[in-house]
């Protein structure tokens, strides 16, 4: 397992009845989580000093309940800095399990020693575009919500990036990709963080099941002649670590690399185990 091990504004606290209990900074949060199946006895006193609890409801989604929280906050990892606010379905703003990605490809655009064309699709509020940025790389952020691409904005502002080279993109994804094959672009690194469901403009189905190979396989056609790396993540508990180094290694064959992939977690200070946070593959160049 990859584990993301080196946060210090970040910190899953316990776990237990289907909940995570998470220090994001200064303040405490309880929010749902499935792979927490089990129920041990909650002796940490920070289960009752809380400042948000995100409560799911029986009927599909949920709703928050604050105690002193603000509307936004900020963290830190490393050189980089992240607005967080709740938000629709227990969300904050970022999926800090992610950071033992940023810290790998960060490292390998580094050691590249030449100009590294990034692609982040479904890049959210910015998390591996600052990361890929802050190593030196170009940047092209694509994300569908145009609010979440304001949001990534912020983000690398509040890091010193405003002018970094990043290029944000509000589109759909696939079309995006190809529009971009149409126009002969290519890209030395791709990074992907698909949702397990969701829909296009023009009410396009996404299922993760069912699109992710056909996407991956267009995604190929996008890398340049000497590709760097092409991170592949998954919360879909259906597509185990095994699923992605299959697809990843039958579409990108032909170029000179290896794959890896592993589920990614984040340790629980309470009892110093490791919470799965779903799965991540990679293909390096060798």
């Amino acid at each position: 397992m990859w584990i993301a091990e080196n946060w210090k504004d970040y910190e899953i606290i316990d776990t237990s009845s289907g909940e995570k209990l998470e220090r994001w900074g200064e303040y405490t949060l309880i929010r749902p989580d499935p792979q927490v199946i089990w129920n041990t006895v909650k002796n940490n006193k920070k289960w009752k000093q809380i400042n948000g609890h995100y409560h799911r409801s029986k009927k599909g989604g949920g709703e928050w309940e604050f105690f002193n929280l603000p509307k936004q906050w900020s963290i830190h990892y490393k050189d980089l800095i992240f607005h967080l606010k709740p938000f629709s379905f227990k969300h904050t703003g970022l999926f800090p399990e992610q950071a033992v990605n940023w810290d790998w490809f960060s490292n390998k655009i580094k050691l590249a020693e030449r100009p590294i064309k990034v692609l982040n699709l479904f890049a959210y509020t910015g998390g591996a575009t600052l990361a890929a940025a802050k190593a030196g790389a170009h940047v092209t952020h694509v994300d569908s919500s145009k609010g979440m691409v304001t949001w990534a904005k912020e983000n690398a502002a509040a890091s010193g990036l405003s002018d970094a080279p990043i290029r944000w993109i509000v589109d759909d994804c696939v079309k995006f990709v190809e529009r971009e094959i149409r126009r002969g672009n290519h890209y030395d690194a791709i990074i992907m963080d698909p949702p397990s469901y969701g829909r296009g403009p023009k009410g396009e189905i996404w299922k993760i099941e069912e699109s992710i190979h056909p996407f991956i396989q267009l995604c190929a056609k996008l890398l340049s002649d000497n590709p760097l790396f092409f991170l592949v993540n998954s919360y879909t508990t259906g597509l185990a670590p095994a699923v992605l180094t299959y697809m990843l290694s039958i579409e990108l064959k032909n170029f000179n690399g290896y794959v890896e992939s592993e589920e990614i977690g984040l340790p629980v200070s309470s009892n110093g185990l490791v919470l799965p946070c779903g799965a991540s593959g990679r293909w390096s160049s060798r």
